[in-house]
Parts: structure tokens; C-alpha cells; sequence
């Protein structure tokens, strides 16, 4: 459990694959993200994995994508391609959700954009076809788990089709990685077939045409024929499917309400223990999605955490990769999340069932850190997706395998759900009673209805884990759009706010403060919300540095509100800010205080009718008159819009050329029918113009 010296990372090029004496890899790992060999990357647990069952990988990280040379240079592997667009969806990587480019990429050496391509799913399967035909590509990672059926995609603003019919993968793995693509790997190295493969859990594959049942054909009909051409695996062995069917492409694509079924269908099969096999039509072929993978137990959560890491990027890199920097020196105790919220990815990726370290498998880690010269005593974050869920989860396990809720925790916390804190504050007592351990900070954000049940928790966190601020996630105030997104009321927020105070001021540690996080422009959201969460921060002295505009990522149950204005859930409809000036003004509102956004917040305070937010008063949230930056910033945001339109510099004549004739004499003149003064319709060119 991290006490062996780390090895050597995996081979990124054929000169490092001959300086191991290897004729060739079983496995080539395709990434959009730089390589990073820790268990916090994908590259680096999938490949330790891998590596830990014997198999050789190399690994292509941020290819040139514009020829298939890169994925050659390994020859061919003998087993398949792994394919994955990185830690993030490539489109959420590369654009805001104002669809503008971002300036930088956190998972690139030195914060670079670019290095991958846009859907680098398709792109990089694409290529891994073109370089070896016949190879089987498998595809995995956050990007192919979210569009595994049929989806609404954001950034095209329509509903597209799984991303295994455009990019022809062989499997689709969703989920967590790690167990599957080693599965995969043994099965394929015994000699199986891809088709025999289809029988695993937590992969989504593509039937062909005359394999899959008519559309036609009745329900029972068709179910009986895949159930006798498919099967899944379970604790017992192997077991027949028992598909449900899911609303076809066809139909979600022209139906909106299909588009709701369809969502219900699929967030309603996520308990693997009760999860049927999902059958989605694409033009009559079908798409199956097996029941999600079973969550890692204790034991195989410490022996995939407790690989040789090095915990450093490739040596080829010679800039710093900000993500990793962010990440280095922080330990990972957990993994998932039964918070269920509808703007959220994790649930769906790692699932709600809360997979545990054990205590002694992360003080073996925290002590290797410790024996690092590089590292500085500090360990940055103790957490996981949520700071405090760790040992966590139904106390019922017969309960838990028939539940199809969908958060533990909303409306209210479940009775059946198991909330102790103690495991995890004596955890958080011997990380920081590690020789070599200065400093144990949390830095996951914390679930404040579940810390509210344990103040002694809440005491231990403010004593010894934050480091001067805690990041908190409210994410809203106003009640309808918090139940919108499953998450507490701002009583909660509130309640836990002054227990945090109380307990930094016990501890000695006045000058501690919270940091929350808020979203713009969520579905349920308007400007009436905002201005009732601006008025909020106002009185309570919230300043917030960064605010987080709604992104509706593929999958989620917000992005089906998004795009259908309807609440899958309730069937309710649902107020949805589309338009890009609500959305500038709803975020303007979060940050009001900032001088630059006086115009939007005066604009979005007289459309609601809120004109009493405006002026002197205590109350108020900008003053009557524009500060200087906010018209500077209004001037800046003009130039652009007039450049190039309606100014031309019309250089001197004898200037501009041999001739000394100005290419720039016919301008732009607005509203007139010809180029040039001098020149009237149906008349030739003017004097001294010159003719095109």
C-alpha cells in the first residue's frame, strides 16, 4: 500500500518502449490530458492497474490528432486501444458556457489550449481505426460515459446520437475504469471475443443491423430475442438480461416529452444492484448499456490507491501542469457521491454508493509522502468528491439493493442512511499525527446538512483541517431552485455558517470564513432569484470570486430541464434562462459589487422592478450613478463591435503604393446605395476611383 519505490513511468514513445527491451505493447492508453502518474489522473490509476496485471501499455498523451502516425509508433498492440478525452468532457474543457474559447487548459503542460481536439472521443478512435484496421478500440472516460445514449449536447444545441455509432467503438466503459479495462485485457489475452465480452457490466456497445431485433417487432417479442442473445454478469454468475427500453433517437430528437422519458429511464437505472439493461433504438439499431459496475470494496479501493505511484507528470514535460500542481500533495479517502445534484457529473460517473479506503491504506500513503524530499509537510486536501461522506452509506444493505432514489439526502437526509462521523474524525487525527506531516487541510468541499449532525465533527474541522478559508457549495437561496437542484434549503446554509463561526472562535481562529459557491442561470433560476441571492450576500457579507455559470452537461438531469423546460422528475415546467443577456445579468447579480457590471445590474434591477435596489441606501446594491469602471468597461466592450466597420484610416496619396492610389477611398457609407460620394446608380465609377 505505497510502501514499494515507485517504477518507472509507462513508455510515451517507441525509444522508451525499446529501453525496456519490449517488442511491443498489449495495450496503447489514448488521453486528451497530460500524463500524470497519480491516482488522482485517470492515465495514471488505469495504467498502474494494467501494469499491476501484467500487461504492457503505452501511453499516447495529447497526440497530433491530424494523422494517425502518433498511435503507430508502438506498432500494433496486440490487445486494443484505450481511448478517453482525458478528466473532463472535451467541450466543457475548451469552452465557457458562453461558448467562448478558454484560455487555458489545466490539464495541459503549462496551461496550453489546443493540445486535443474538440470531441477528442471521436477523434482519437477515428485515428486508432486508421492506423490499424481490425484492432479493437475501446473507449471510457467522463466524455463516452455521458454520451453513451442518446443526448442533448450543448455547445451544437441539439440532441445527438450515441457517441459509439460516430465513433465506431468496439465497447464503451462508463463509469470508474479501473476493474473493467483489466477485465478486458484477460478476457481478450484467453483468446475471447469482442462479442463475448458484452456480457460485462458497466460497458455500452452497438449491435449491428441484423443482430439487432426489429423496432417493429412487439415489446415482448423483441426483449425475448436480446434475452437470448444477451446476458450480464451478477454476484451469481451470469443471468439472461432484462432489458428496458429506452425512447429511440428518432423520438428524442423530434419529442421533448420523449427527451423527459427517456432521462426518467436512465437515472432511474443507476443502483447496480437493481439496474436493468437499457436498449435504446438508433434507426433500428439498437444500443445496449449493461447495468452499471459494481462499487469497489475496501480491499480492491486500497490496492488501487496503493500502486507505486510517483506522483509526478511524465519527465518529458518541462512545464509545470497546473492541475497537478493544484492536486500533488492531496490524498484521496474516498470516492462517490449520494448527494444526487442535477447539475452534477460525479453520481453518474462514480456513482452514489460511497466506496471507502481503509484508515490504514491512507496513513501508508500520507507516509510516503512524507518521505518525499520534494514535499513540503503540507497535505493540501484530504477528501474526495465530498470532504465528509467517507464510510458512509445504507445501513440496510437489503434496502440498498431495491432503492431507486435518487439522492439520500433530499428532500430530506434518509432515516436508513448511515452518518457517522467518527470513523473519519479519527482518520483526520492520525493524518496529521504522521511523522513528516505538518499540516492535514481539507479542501473537498463539505456536505453542511451532513456536518450539522456532528458538531463534533465540525469542532475538529475548524481546529485542525482549514486552512484559513472552507469552500462550501449552497449553489442558490431561492427554494424552488434549490429543489430543482436537490440541494438544502439556505436555512441550512445559514444554520451551518454560524455553527462554523462559533466553532473557529473556540478554536482560537477568528479570522476563519467561508467560502460558497453559487450558480447562475440553473434552471428554476430568473432575475428575481438572483436579485433575492444578491440581496442575500449583500447582508451577509458575501463576496464571491468566482461564480459559476450553469453548464448543461451531457446526461444530467439539468440539462434535461435545460433543454425541455420540464422537471423529468415532476413533469413540472421548468423557467429557463436561454438568452445571453439573462445570462450576463443573472451572472452580474452574484457579483454585484464589482464596479464593472454596474450597467447589467441596473439593467436586470428596473426589468424586475426593483428600482429600490438602486442608489444610497444601506440596502442597495449599486449606486445611482455608473462608477468610471463600469464605463470604461462599456467603452472597452464598444470598440470591438465598431472596429473594422465603420472607422478607416484612408492612407495619404503617394503612400500606399507604386501608383500612389489609396486602396481604401470607397468606404462604408451607411445607408447609401453606392460606395463612393462621387458616384450615383447607374453612372460609371467616380472620378479618381478605381474600377472593380
Amino acid at each position: 500500500m505505497g510502501s514499494a519505490a515507485p517504477s518507472p513511468h509507462a513508455p510515451c514513445n517507441f525509444e522508451e518502449m525499446r529501453k525496456r527491451g519490449w517488442d511491443g505493447v498489449d495495450v496503447v492508453f489514448v488521453s486528451g490530458d497530460a500524463y500524470v502518474d497519480h491516482p488522482s489522473f485517470a492515465s495514471g490509476i488505469l495504467v498502474r492497474s494494467l501494469e499491476a496485471a501484467g500487461f504492457r501499455v503505452g501511453v499516447l498523451s495529447q497526440p497530433d490528432w491530424k494523422s494517425c502516425d502518433p498511435w503507430r509508433q508502438f506498432g500494433k498492440p496486440k490487445l486494443f486501444f484505450a481511448i478517453s478525452a482525458g478528466n473532463m468532457d472535451s467541450m466543457i474543457n475548451h469552452y465557457t458556457a458562453n461558448r467562448k474559447v478558454r484560455n487555458d487548459d489545466a490539464y495541459s503542460p503549462g496551461g496550453r489550449i489546443g493540445l486535443r481536439p474538440d470531441r477528442a472521443t471521436l477523434v482519437y478512435c477515428h485515428r486508432a481505426r486508421e492506423a490499424f484496421p481490425g484492432t479493437p478500440v475501446i473507449a471510457g472516460g467522463v466524455e463516452a460515459s455521458l454520451r453513451r445514449l442518446a443526448h442533448y449536447d450543448y455547445w451544437s444545441d441539439s440532441v445527438k446520437r450515441s457517441i459509439l455509432l460516430d465513433c465506431k467503438a468496439d465497447l464503451l466503459v462508463y463509469g470508474m475504469g479501473e476493474l473493467p479495462i483489466v477485465e478486458i485485457a484477460n478476457r481478450l489475452s484467453k483468446g475471447e471475443s469482442l462479442t463475448q465480452l458484452r456480457n460485462m457490466r458497466g460497458i455500452a456497445f452497438a449491435l449491428g443491423g441484423k443482430e439487432s431485433p426489429s423496432p417493429k417487432l412487439p415489446l415482448d417479442e423483441a426483449f425475448t430475442q436480446l434475452g437470448q442473445r444477451l446476458s450480464v454478469q451478477d454476484l451469481s454468475g451470469i443471468r439472461p438480461v432484462e432489458p428496458e427500453l429506452v425512447p429511440s433517437f428518432e423520438e428524442v430528437k423530434s419529442d421533448k416529452m420523449a427527451f423527459v422519458r427517456a432521462t426518467r429511464i436512465i437515472h432511474s437505472n443507476t443502483n447496480p444492484f437493481n439496474a436493468k439493461t437499457l436498449v435504446q433504438y438508433h434507426d433500428g439499431q439498437a444500443i445496449i448499456c449493461q447495468p452499471p459496475s459494481f462499487p469497489l470494496d475496501t480491499a480492491q479501493m486500497d490496492t488501487h490507491y496503493g500502486f507505486p505511484y510517483t506522483r509526478r507528470p511524465h519527465p518529458q514535460y518541462t512545464e509545470p501542469i497546473p492541475a497537478h500542481e493544484m492536486i500533488k500533495d492531496s490524498v484521496t479517502i474516498m470516492r462517490g457521491c449520494f448527494g444526487g445534484c442535477t447539475f452534477c457529473s460525479i453520481t453518474a460517473h462514480q456513482g452514489r454508493i460511497i466506496q471507502s479506503r481503509s484508515e490504514e491504506s491512507i496513513l501508508s500513503e500520507l507516509q510516503s509522502m512524507a518521505k518525499d524530499p520534494d514535499f513540503k509537510g503540507t497535505v493540501s486536501d484530504i477528501g474526495g468528491p465530498t470532504a465528509n461522506m467517507y464510510r458512509m452509506r445504507c445501513t440496510r444493505p437489503e434496502v440498498e439493493a431495491k432503492c431507486h432514489r435518487l439522492s439520500c439526502v433530499h428532500p430530506t437526509v434518509c432515516k436508513l442512511l448511515g452518518t457517522d462521523h467518527n470513523p473519519l474524525i479519527q482518520l483526520m487525527k492520525k493524518s496529521r499525527e504522521q511523522p513528516g506531516i505538518k499540516k492535514v487541510f481539507v479542501a473537498s468541499g463539505v456536505r453542511m446538512d451532513l456536518a450539522q449532525l456532528s458538531p463534533k465533527y465540525l469542532e475538529e474541522l475548524s481546529a485542525h483541517h482549514v486552512g484559513g478559508h472552507l469552500k462550501v457549495a449552497p449553489e442558490a437561496v431561492d427554494p424552488h431552485v434549490l429543489d430543482l437542484m436537490k440541494k438544502p434549503r439556505n436555512v441550512n446554509f445559514q444554520g451551518f455558517a454560524s455553527a462554523f463561526k462559533q466553532a473557529s472562535l473556540r478554536a482560537g481562529k477568528p479570522k476563519q470564513y467561508l467560502v460558497p459557491y453559487f450558480i447562475s442561470s440553473h434552471p428554476g433560476s430568473d432575475i428575481h432569484a438572483m436579485i433575492d441571492l444578491a440581496v442575500f450576500l449583500k447582508k451577509n457579507g458575501y463576496r464571491p470570486d468566482q461564480v459559476q455559470d450553469f453548464i448543461p452537461a451531457p446526461y444530467d438531469l439539468a440539462t434535461c430541464m435545460y433543454y425541455t423546460g420540464i422537471d423529468p422528475m415532476t413533469l413540472k415546467e421548468v423557467h429557463i434562462s436561454k438568452r445571453l443577456k439573462d445570462r450576463q445579468m443573472q451572472r452580474a447579480l452574484l457579483q454585484f459589487f464589482k464596479p464593472e457590471n454596474w450597467f447589467e445590474v441596473r439593467e436586470a434591477l428596473i426589468q424586475a422592478g426593483r428600482t429600490d435596489l438602486i442608489g444610497g441606501g444601506c440596502d442597495a446594491l449599486i449606486p445611482s450613478k455608473p462608477p468610471d469602471q463600469a464605463l470604461l468597461k462599456r467603452q472597452e466592450k464598444a470598440k470591438p463591435g465598431v472596429a473594422g466597420d465603420h472607422y478607416h484610416r484612408v492612407p495619404k496619396p503617394g503612400k500606399s503604393g507604386p501608383t500612389g492610389k489609396s486602396p481604401l477611398r470607397t468606404g462604408y457609407r451607411p445607408g447609401r446605395s453606392t460606395a463612393s460620394r462621387g458616384q450615383k446608380p447607374g453612372r460609371g465609377p467616380a472620378k479618381g476611383s478605381t474600377p472593380t
